[in-house]
Formats: structure tokens, C-alpha cells, sequence
């Protein structure tokens, strides 16, 4: 199967991992040769409940016995959609009521800056240096890592940006700005959380402005930070809020939530201004409604935070420079690239699996599934503390 794999599909590095996978359950992958791995990673925070949990799998498998896809977005009145957006805003402040359904982060990405510039009618677009919001040509703009950008230009015009949790960009946010858009936690740059009511500052400043907020949440939303949202840690609330990833509970989303008064700005001049057509697909708005229902009724977002101690309680070594993070998306920061390196790769060969952050060559992944138990928790740490040790000896 690997020789069909680099054949026949397409590959994003030069130097995959390339684990072939047989099935996957709770907090462990199997390969084909039956070897397990457990997953510190989660599909990179995607898989919130962990691998096949079954009340996902029930609520796919019960959905695909009535209908798959049958219209476009938004045309037909479709059960496990409605109930999903209405759960949705159900848990969030009364201003974030109306949601749009879409497959995955960077199209609600695209969905949230199309709906700022329509809602303000400005084109200038803030957005932090080291963001990631996707990779689409429209979030890619966002990015200032020119490495990357370079080879795609022209991108998007009018991006500016400023520098996260620094004060004194607040000045760039003016009456030229259509919208602020900021990851709740830097995830890319190295899980970088927000300080000194940065977030609350930036919402003031949008609203003397008259400029939008965006808060994209497609990692530290859904339960992971110990919150629903993130941004309920940080006194603050968006004007458009963007969701995905953990949403799913293994299966692709994407979602923008905004004011009624905001997101029917949509609806015409003109008609169609957002369309999809597998957005909010009944099979995937059940696996989403089966994920949220579990997380919002069941005690995993405190879980989160007690989890978060016990990483950092079991993860002390002298190559760990420090932890950044909240809740269960943590990163661990080490002394150099080399051993971030070797770590994920001789994790992986232990049976456990590690990943990287994308700006943050120091840093390694830890975003476990928010069911994984506590001694599957302490299991992974000593992997990972017997590899530094034996690295460390060298």
C-alpha cells in the first residue's frame, strides 16, 4: 500500500510519516501490522472524542439510513443541521445566534472575511504576524510568512498586520478597517495564549472603529481550553466566530456564527453572496451534534483542566524549556529544533504519536483527545521522558 500511496496520492512534504493505518479506537491508531500508537495529537485537535466513538458512530450510522446529501446549503430544511446550528447558539452569547455551516476551517475563514467586508463595506483586513488560518488563497493571505506566500502571489490586498498580545498595534485598527481576525491562541506560532486582557483591548478598539472582530477557534474551540469557546477565558466576545476541526468529532466542518442582523447580510445584493454545496451534510451535521452533545453535557471540559496539570506535573525534564497552552491544546517547548526532530520521530517508533507546530520549530504538539484517560496521560508522558533521558545521555 505505501508504494500505491506515493504513486497515486498526492503527498504535502517531501517526507511523510507514512503510518499505514488499519483502524483506530479511543485513544489509540493501529497500523496493519496490529502495532497500537497512542495519539497525543488527535488528528491535530480534531478528533475531540477521540477515534470511532460511539456515539458518533451511532449518530452517523442512523443518519446515513434516512438521507446523505439531497441540496445545496441552505435551500432545504434539514434536521441534524438545524438542531447542530441551534445547539450552537444555544451555548454561546446571545449576539453569536445565527450559524453557517461549511466543510471545512479555512472556507469559514473565507465565509467570516467576506461577511466583514460585505457587513463594514472596507477592504483593509488585520490580521496578527505568525497566524495560520488556512491555506486557501484567501487565509494564506493572511499568513506573513513569505516562504510561504511567495510562490502563490498575487494573494488577497489590503492585508496588514500586528503584532499579538503587543499594545501598541492597537493604533492600526482605524476606520479603513473592515475586520481584526485573531486566533484566540496563536496555535502555529507556538500556542501562544493572550495577556493582560489583550482580547479584551482589541474589542474595544474594533468597537471605537466601527471594525469587526473574528476570532478563529478552529483549534481551541470545542471544549479544549476548558471552555466551550476560548474565548469565554478571556473576556471577550467576537462579532464573527470561527469554528471547526474539534466540531466534527473526526469528520470535516467548518462554521462562522455571527448576529442575525450580520449573517443575513448574506442572504441578498447579492442573493447567493456565500454558497456551498456540501456544507452542513446531514451525516457530518450528526456526527457534529453527537460531539456537542457529549462535550457540553458531559464533565470532559473541566476534565480538560485537571489533564492540563497532570501534563505539566508528568512532563518535567531539563530539555523542556517550558509548556504554553491551556487546558488539552499544550505545547511543549524544547532548547532545539534537533530534538523536537528526533522526538516525533522516535516517539513514533515507541508507540506514541507526537507532531509539530507549524512556525514553532521548537515546539511539540500535545492535543490528546479530551476522553483520554488519565493513565493513557501519564503512559505517553513517560515515553516521551525516557526518550529525552536517552537523547540527553548522548
Amino acid at each position: 500500500m505505501k508504494e500505491r500511496f506515493f504513486k497515486y496520492q498526492s503527498q504535502t512534504t517531501p517526507h511523510p510519516l507514512a503510518m499505514e493505518i488499519s483502524h483506530a479506537r479511543g485513544s489509540y491508531i493501529y497500523d496493519t501490522n496490529n502495532n497500537a500508537y497512542l495519539d497525543f495529537v488527535a488528528g491535530v485537535s480534531a478528533c475531540s472524542l477521540g477515534h470511532s466513538h460511539p456515539k458518533v458512530v451511532s449518530a452517523v450510522k442512523n443518519q446515513l439510513d434516512n438521507y446523505l446529501h439531497v441540496m445545496v446549503y441552505g435551500e432545504y430544511i434539514q434536521k441534524p443541521a438545524v438542531d447542530l446550528c441551534e445547539l450552537l447558539a444555544k451555548n454561546l452569547p446571545d449576539s453569536l445566534e445565527k450559524t453557517y455551516l461549511v466543510n471545512s476551517g479555512t472556507e469559514a475563514i473565507e465565509g467570516a472575511l467576506k461577511l466583514a467586508r460585505r457587513a463594514t463595506g472596507r477592504s483593509q483586513i488585520i490580521a496578527a504576524h505568525n497566524a495560520y488560518h488556512g491555506n486557501t488563497m484567501g487565509s494564506l493571505s493572511l499568513m506573513d510568512f513569505e516562504e510561504r506566500k511567495a510562490p502563490f502571489r498575487p494573494l488577497l490586498p489590503d492585508i496588514s498586520h500586528i503584532t499579538f498580545n503587543h499594545e501598541p498595534h492597537l493604533k492600526h485598527i482605524t476606520t479603513k478597517t473592515a475586520c481584526v481576525i485573531l486566533e484566540t491562541i496563536q496555535g502555529g506560532a507556538g500556542f501562544i495564549e493572550p495577556k493582560n486582557n489583550y482580547l479584551a483591548k482589541i474589542r474595544k478598539r474594533c468597537d471605537e472603529v466601527g471594525a469587526l472582530l473574528i476570532l478563529d477557534e478552529i483549534q481551541p474551540g470545542i471544549g479544549r481550553t476548558g471552555t466551550l469557546f476560548g474565548f469565554e477565558n478571556y473576556n471577550c466576545i467576537p462579532d464573527i466566530l470561527v469554528t471547526g476541526k474539534g466540531l466534527g468529532g473526526g469528520l470535516p466542518i467548518g462554521a462562522f456564527t455571527a448576529s442575525s442582523k450580520l449573517m443575513d447580510t448574506l442572504q441578498n445584493h447579492p442573493k447567493l453572496g456565500h454558497i456551498t454545496t456540501f456544507g452542513g451534510n446531514p451525516v457530518i451535521a450528526a456526527a457534529a451534534l453527537a460531539t456537542l452533545r457529549e462535550i457540553t453535557e458531559s464533565d470532559l471540559m473541566s476534565q480538560a483542566l485537571e489533564k492540563e496539570q497532570l501534563i505539566r506535573t508528568h512532563l518535567k525534564h531539563p530539555l523542556i524549556k517550558e509548556i504554553r497552552g491551556k487546558g488539552l491544546m499544550l505545547a511543549a517547548i524544547l532548547f532545539s529544533e534537533d530534538i523536537v526532530n528526533q522526538l516525533v520521530l522516535k516517539a513514533q517508533a515507541h508507540g506514541l504519536i507526537l507532531f509539530w507546530l507549524l512556525f514553532e520549530p521548537k515546539a511539540i504538539r500535545i492535543t490528546p483527545p479530551l476522553t483520554i484517560s488519565n493513565s493513557e496521560i501519564i503512559k505517553g508522558c513517560g515515553i516521551i521522558i525516557d526518550l529525552l533521558n536517552s537523547m540527553q545521555s548522548k
